[in-house]
C-alpha cells in the first residue's frame, strides 16, 4: 500500500510481502510517495525494482529519440534523384568521334560508354585492354609467316563474309610438332571435337571468354588434354591440346587460331582478324626447357602481314562450290576443303569449324 506524503498515518503493511510492519519499519521515497517495507530484504527488494523500471523507460525514450532524428535526417538530407534528371532540359547533342573512324555520331552532353552495335575497331580495343596471351609459347613469338597463313587467305568452299570469303583465321607455328597449345584468356569449353575430324578442322577445342561474348577456336590439335570437356573452366595459358595436323590435307602441321565476336545472343557470331591481337599479347616463356614458364609483357612485337584482300568469288560463285568437289580449289596452305567454318554459323556443332 501506498501513501502520498500528505497522509498522516502510515500503513502498517509491508509493501513487497504485504506483512505486519512491527516497531522496526523501513522507508522508502518512490514517486512521490513514502512506502513502507518490514524488512532491509524487502526494501532492497523494492529498490532494484524501481531501478529497472526506470532504465526500461529510459530506454523507451531513447529508442524513441533516435528514430526521430534518423527520419529528421533523411527529410533534410538534400536529393539528386532521378526525377531530376528525367525531367531536366534536353541538353544540345556534342559531336564524338565514333571509335571506328566513321562520321563523327550525335551524343547528348554528358553520356559515356561503348558505342553500339559493337564495330570491329572498337572490340579490337576492348581485347587490347584485357589481360590476354599468345596460343604458343615463346621465347620467339609466332605469326603467320606467309599469305596463305593469314586471315582471309583464299580458301575453298562456301565462307563467311567477314572472312572475305576465305580463311576465317590465322595459322602458327609447325616447327615442333606437338608443342602445347594454350587458352589464350580465362573461360568455359564450348565444344571439344575427339577424333577422326578431316574434313572439318581435325580435334578442335572451342572456349568461351567474357560471358560467351568472345569464342576461341583451337584447330588441327593433336590431341587434346584429358579432362577438356564441354563446360570445363579453364584459365589462360593453361593447355588445352598439342600441336598437329588433323583434318589438313597436304600442309605441315599448324595450330588454326580464330576469334570469333558475339556481341549478344540475338546477334550473329562474327570472325576477325587475330594477327594484329597476337602480335602484341604477352608470352609465355619456358624458364631452361622445362614445363615451368613465365609470361612476359616486354617480349618482341610481332610485325603482321595483313589481311588478304578480297578474292572476288561471290555469293553466287562460293554457293556453286558448296557440296561440290573442292580438289581443284585448295589454297597454297594445303588444307582441306572442308577445314573451314561454314559461311553465316560460327558455330562448331552445326558447321563444322576448322
Amino acid at each position: 500500500m501506498i501513501e502520498s506524503l500528505d497522509t498522516i498515518e502510515r500503513a502498517d503493511v509491508c509493501g513487497i510481502c504485504g506483512a505486519s510492519v512491527g516497531g522496526r519499519r523501513y522507508v522508502l521515497m518512490d514517486a512521490g510517495a513514502l512506502r513502507d517495507f518490514c524488512s532491509e530484504a524487502c526494501l532492497r527488494a523494492a529498490q532494484s525494482a524501481g531501478h529497472k523500471r526506470r532504465w526500461k523507460t529510459r530506454r523507451r525514450v531513447l529508442k524513441v529519440f533516435t528514430i526521430g532524428v534518423a527520419v529528421a535526417g533523411a527529410c533534410l538530407a538534400p536529393h539528386q534523384g532521378q526525377f531530376e534528371q528525367r525531367l531536366a532540359p534536353t541538353v544540345p547533342a556534342t559531336a564524338v568521334q565514333s571509335t571506328s573512324g566513321a562520321t563523327p555520331a550525335l551524343v547528348p552532353a554528358g553520356w559515356f560508354g561503348p558505342e553500339w552495335p559493337p564495330t570491329e575497331t572498337s572490340l579490337l580495343a576492348a581485347l587490347g585492354r584485357d589481360a590476354w596471351m599468345h596460343p604458343l609459347a615463346g621465347p620467339v613469338r609466332r605469326m603467320p609467316r606467309n599469305d596463305t597463313r593469314v586471315f582471309g587467305a583464299n580458301r575453298p568452299g562456301n565462307r563467311a563474309v567477314e572472312c572475305r570469303n576465305g580463311h576465317c583465321g590465322v595459322d602458327l607455328g609447325g616447327e615442333i610438332w606437338g608443342e602445347h597449345v594454350h587458352a589464350v584468356h580465362d573461360g568455359v569449353v564450348e565444344y571439344v571435337q575427339r577424333g577422326a575430324n578431316a574434313q572439318h578442322g581435325g580435334e578442335f577445342v572451342r572456349i568461351a571468354h567474357r560471358g560467351g561474348s568472345v569464342i576461341t577456336q583451337y584447330f588441327h590439335l593433336a590431341a587434346i588434354r584429358r579432362g577438356i570437356e564441354r563446360g570445363v573452366t579453364v584459365k589462360s595459358g593453361d593447355v588445352i591440346g598439342l600441336v598437329g595436323d588433323t583434318g589438313v590435307k597436304d600442309s605441315p602441321p599448324h595450330l588454326h587460331f580464330s576469334i570469333s565476336i558475339r556481341p549478344s545472343p540475338d546477334r550473329p557470331e562474327k570472325y576477325m582478324d587475330p594477327e594484329p591481337l597476337i602480335a602484341l599479347w604477352p608470352l609465355r616463356v619456358p624458364i631452361d626447357g622445362g614445363n615451368s614458364a613465365l609470361v612476359t609483357t616486354v617480349a618482341e612485337p610481332g610485325v603482321p602481314l595483313g589481311s588478304a584482300p578480297p578474292h572476288g568469288r561471290g555469293k553466287k560463285g562460293t554457293q556453286q562450290k558448296k557440296g561440290g568437289t573442292a580438289g581443284s580449289d585448295v589454297g597454297e596452305a594445303g588444307e582441306s576443303a572442308g577445314d573451314e567454318p561454314a559461311s553465316g554459323s560460327a558455330g562448331a556443332e552445326s558447321s563444322g569449324d576448322e
